[in-house]
């Protein structure tokens, strides 16, 4: 597993669980092992509606990317401002969903392609690969701003 502390910089994360939801166990675990990787957590708590990630966002805009946890399934509809969000520019780094995707026993495949749709950069099932998830999502944006400054020098 990576850590925050083998890259330079100090290393932000917005979490939070879908609006919908209520369920903070699993997001409470995830703040203290992505802390004890060296990350600082701006952990929004449950029951977070889009609008205050991108609030978040504003306050922090050094932020690698807005976590969004749901158990309850119910995470697309509770996604469904996530569009206007980032075309607006209120939420302008990655996103990444983990948890429970769709409603029922029988899972919806569908699920994951219409997160995709809404904007959702990375799904993510298991939480222990949320720092290598992370580290990618970095070094890409590390990557396209080489680029870009190549391009306009």
């Amino acid at each position: 597993m990576s850590s925050a502390h083998t890259t330079a910089g100090r290393r932000l994360v917005i979490l939070g669980v879908a609006a919908s939801d209520c369920h903070v166990v699993a997001n409470q675990l995830i703040a203290y092992a992505l802390r004890g990787q060296g990350f600082e957590v701006v952990n929004l708590g449950a029951c977070t509606p889009v609008e205050e990630f991108a609030r978040a966002y504003r306050e922090h805009p050094e932020a690698e990317a807005i976590l969004i946890g749901s158990l309850n399934g119910h995470v697309h509809e509770d996604l469904r401002d996530l569009p206007e969000a980032r075309r607006s520019g209120r939420i302008g780094c990655p996103v990444v969903v983990g948890g429970n995707l769709s409603v029922g026993s029988v899972k919806d495949p569908s699920a994951v392609s219409r997160l995709y749709d809404l904007g959702v950069d990375r799904i993510v099932e298991d939480p222990d690969d949320l720092p290598a998830v992370l580290d990618r999502l970095r070094a890409t944006r590390a990557e396209v701003a080489r680029v870009e400054r190549s391009l306009v020098s």
